[in-house]
């Protein structure tokens, strides 16, 4: 895939993410308005972060790393791909179904292991009932990153991507009609989990199916192939886990303090935004990409690919965190500031964003660095690295939080961060030329960041300026739609003049194939 082919690809990925994170938001803002940060809604926040959770651990973070270069370089070899991914199709299905049953059964203790804080109130009955509702969700959506894998490596991106627009679109449907009908909110969404989960599978499997891929479930054998692949997974679900230890130490801090949990919840959606249409839309089309040009020895081309993806998520992940910081409390207030949504939920919800937002670009420049050791089949040191950095986050999180309290969550995850990605940099000296930093990328990166200074100046006199229009019932969406706009147009307006980008990369990453 040349690099030109590699960005737009990740551009349609992008579009599809920027589609899903907007649903998301009218999801959250639904739920916001509805629950607010109150004893359902932080039951079922936790709730549902255990299947999701686990999913990450098993198969996203931890399989599909493994997965997707094996299955990538089998394709290209002309080798059985389809026994392949048929027989980790049924391995994955057996081991999960189990898994599901298994979870279900422990629910109390699962909840206790996220949210030790709940104990003794109505937030910990709550979450273990939505728990049990949607648990067998890590079975559907687990299965249904297999099959993406399966997609990405061939391509098609498209019917992969629209797998969280779907279930965020579910989402926004149950709770109209329970608004209508007059369910019981946290029970609705609970119930809608297992649903999305099903459709998702339906869909994916669907799409593969349409390709030749027919992935139909074998009966368990451990070939050398699974061997193999469980031998290069293993490190990598290590290395999940440790993220998910990094998450859940959030959660058991913010669980202590009434609120926490949603405020905490309500900011990630905001920075997951660009982080997810810019990091992971990268990320998931350079890993098989990096897989076939390392298998072809194209070292060159390599190099290339990776540096053209970093220069593209910087420019756009840069300007995003500097807003994130500037802005958080009229994004907070506009988006989320309504119905049981109070002062004390916007001020607190803004506080975690604004630190988030400093955690961005190292939240994406792990998208961008860990293909380079997936694709060689090295899944031994980026498990290393995240455990390095889970007690950085750990040691923070409970060191700060009682100074500043659950702050000390979002600042443990940003910082560790940070330091994943200068672990994950120090690691890439060792593979040589494939792995640097080329002249144009270097001399981008200075105005790319000057351009964000000159955005930043702007966007913090104009909050100033447009303060009351901003606490306005009926003027304050389209102050803060000014607001964006503005930002948006300085930092262009200031990269182009800077020349940390041209108008003729965007129209090259945008144009059709002939």
């Amino acid at each position: 895939m040349k690099p030109v082919r590699l960005i737009r690809s990740a551009l349609v990925v992008g579009s599809w993410t920027l589609l899903s994170r907007g649903a998301g938001f009218a999801r959250d803002m639904m739920m916001a308005a509805y629950l607010g940060a109150g004893p359902a809604a932080e039951a079922f926040l936790v709730a549902f972060s255990l299947p999701n959770m686990f999913r990450r651990f098993f198969a996203e973070g931890a399989f599909n790393m493994a997965f997707v270069p094996m299955f990538a370089k089998k394709l290209q070899s002309g080798e059985d791909a389809k026994g392949f991914a048929e027989d980790a199709f049924g391995g994955m299905l057996a081991i999960l179904t189990l898994f599901s049953l298994i979870g279900t059964a422990l629910m109390p203790w699962l909840v206790w292991a996220m949210a030790a804080g709940f104990a003794g109130d109505e937030r910990f009955d709550l979450a273990v009932l939505y728990g049990r509702i949607g648990f067998c969700y890590i079975l559907f959506i687990s299965l249904v990153a297999l099959i993406s894998g399966v997609l990405n490596t061939m391509g098609r991106f498209t019917e992969a991507s629209f797998v969280p627009v779907l279930m965020n679109l579910l989402f926004i449907a149950a709770m109209w009609l329970a608004a209508q009908f007059g369910w019981d909110m946290g029970l609705t969404l609970a119930w809608t989990v297992p649903v999305a989960g099903i459709a998702q599978f339906a869909l994916t499997w669907a799409s593969a199916a349409r390709v030749g891929y027919v992935l139909k479930p074998r009966r368990p054998k451990l070939t050398p192939e699974l061997k193999r692949l469980f031998v290069i997974a293993a490190p990598a679900v290590l290395a999940g886990g440790v993220v998910q230890v990094n998450l859940l130490v959030g959660r058991q801090v913010a669980s202590f303090t009434e609120g926490a949990v949603a405020w905490l919840a309500y900011a990630d959606r905001l920075y997951q935004l660009p982080l997810g249409v810019v990091g992971i839309a990268i990320g998931t089309v350079l890993l098989p990409d990096l897989s076939r040009r390392l298998s072809a020895n194209d070292l060159e081309g390599s190099r290339n690919s990776l540096n053209r993806a970093t220069e593209l998520s910087l420019a756009l992940t840069l300007p995003a965190a500097v807003a994130l910081m500037v802005m958080a409390t009229p994004l907070i207030a506009v988006l989320y500031g309504r119905g049981e949504f109070g002062a004390t939920d916007i001020a607190n919800t803004a506080l975690a964003l604004a630190i988030y937002g400093a955690g961005l670009p190292a939240f994406v420049l792990q998208k961008t660095l860990q293909p380079l050791y997936y694709a060689r089949e090295d899944t031994r040191r980026p498990f290393r690295f995240a455990l390095i950095s889970m007690f950085v986050n750990l040691g923070i999180a409970i060191g700060l939080q009682p100074l500043i309290g659950f702050a000390a969550a979002a600042l443990a995850t940003t910082l560790a961060g940070w330091f994943m990605v200068l672990q994950l940099w120090a690691g890439t000296r060792a593979m040589g030329e494939a792995a640097r930093a080329d002249a144009r990328l270097l001399s981008r990166l200075w105005r790319i960041l000057l351009a964000c200074l000159v955005m930043g100046v702007v966007l913090y006199g104009l909050q100033i300026a447009l303060q009351d229009l901003l606490s306005a019932r009926g003027l304050r969406w389209p102050a803060l739609g000014l607001l964006v706009i503005s930002g948006m147009l300085s930092y262009f307006a200031a990269g182009f003049a800077l020349r940390a980008f041209r108008l003729s990369d965007f129209k090259s990453a945008l144009r059709r194939r002939s």
